[in-house]
């Protein structure tokens, strides 16, 4: 597969899956807010943090205090790489430079996506019904995926596809549990409130893991949460999940037997899979939860690193150097 085609299919994977996360997050927020009733849920900030775009929002526009200026951001703002708009256009672009690899299913759904948010961005009418708003991305992100499983050859064209796709949804997952446990909470008054059992539910909804949660645990507690969402083996939105579903896909791409590895890509991958596999919980919160998501929040960007070098950079071959001897 050509470089060009392996990059377009990947990135346009994790971009339908990162309007899909911030979509999640900031429906969630709207809809805590509305439970609030002393109106602390307005915390906007952490949102931006989650994204990882709180330098480029801070120097535009300060303090994330309002509502407007956050949801306006990471929603229609077309100055912002990572708004959902300018998420779903580069998934399109993509898309568009390969509509003779992909299905023609999949780019006709991933048009009619772009421009329903296109068309609300340009009406303004986007967010006067918000929760139908961001569930009728969501549902388009689902039936994108959908189709995507449906009509693609699950060959090397797909495993790109869910590369990129997990690679996404394992870094969002990672970064909402890291800004619930030390951004979101106002107080450590807090801890143990009813107000933290609201904002813990909202962390789980967030990743459409509340009545997953609910069947397994029920009751909510920290520890039971942050042990569902890193390291549950079955959930699809969790971190363990989406890390051993990537490394079956880059696995497949390169042909090498799992268990062994011979890109820097597939060690890093396999340690992390390995590391999530014989983690617990205790032991994660016991030695600080937060170090340990940076941590492997660093590790997946470097697989991400390494996918690129490997795969989809135009390197071109070194020119050897010919001896005059061997001219003459």
């Amino acid at each position: 597969m050509l470089s060009r085609v392996a990059d377009s299919i990947y990135w346009m994977s994790r971009y339908v899956e990162r309007a899909d996360n911030i979509a999640r997050v900031v429906d969630v927020n709207l809809n805590l807010m509305l439970d609030s009733s002393d109106g602390s849920a307005q915390q906007w900030d952490p949102l931006i943090y989650t994204m990882g775009d709180h330098e480029r929002f801070k120097a535009r526009f300060g303090e994330a205090t309002t509502q407007d200026n956050v949801t306006h951001f990471l929603t229609f703002d077309e100055e912002n790489p990572n708004s959902i708009l300018s998420c779903l256009r580069s998934a399109r672009e993509n898309a568009r430079s390969i509509r003779e690899i992909i299905s023609s299913e999949m780019w006709l759904h991933l048009n009619k996506f772009y421009l329903l948010v296109n068309s609300a961005a340009s009406a303004g009418r986007g967010l006067e019904s918000p929760h139908q708003f961001f569930s009728d991305i969501k549902a388009s992100s689902f039936l994108f995926t959908g189709v995507t499983d449906a009509t693609l050859t699950h060959g090397e064209s797909w495993h790109f596809a869910k590369l990129g796709q997990e690679l996404e949804r394992a870094d969002k997952t990672s970064r909402i549990l890291d800004v619930k446990y030390f951004i979101l909470l106002p107080s450590v008054n807090d801890v143990g409130s009813a107000f933290d059992d609201v904002q813990w539910a909202a962390v789980l909804r967030s990743c459409s893991a509340f009545e997953m949660y609910r069947k397994k645990h029920g009751k909510i507690t920290p520890s039971s949460i942050v042990d569902f969402l890193l390291l549950n083996a079955q959930f699809p939105r969790s971190i363990r999940y989406c890390s051993n579903a990537a490394q079956a896909s880059l696995h497949a791409i390169s042909g090498t037997p799992l268990g062994n590895f011979r890109t820097p890509p597939e060690k890093l991958l396999g340690q992390l899979c390995s590391d999530l596999a014989y983690d617990n919980v205790e032991e994660v919160l016991q030695n600080g939860l937060h170090e340990y998501l940076d941590e492997l929040q660093t590790t997946m960007n470097k697989v991400g690193a390494g996918v690129h070098h490997i795969f989809f950079s135009r390197r071109l071959p070194t020119p050897k150097t010919v001896s005059k001897e061997r001219v003459q």
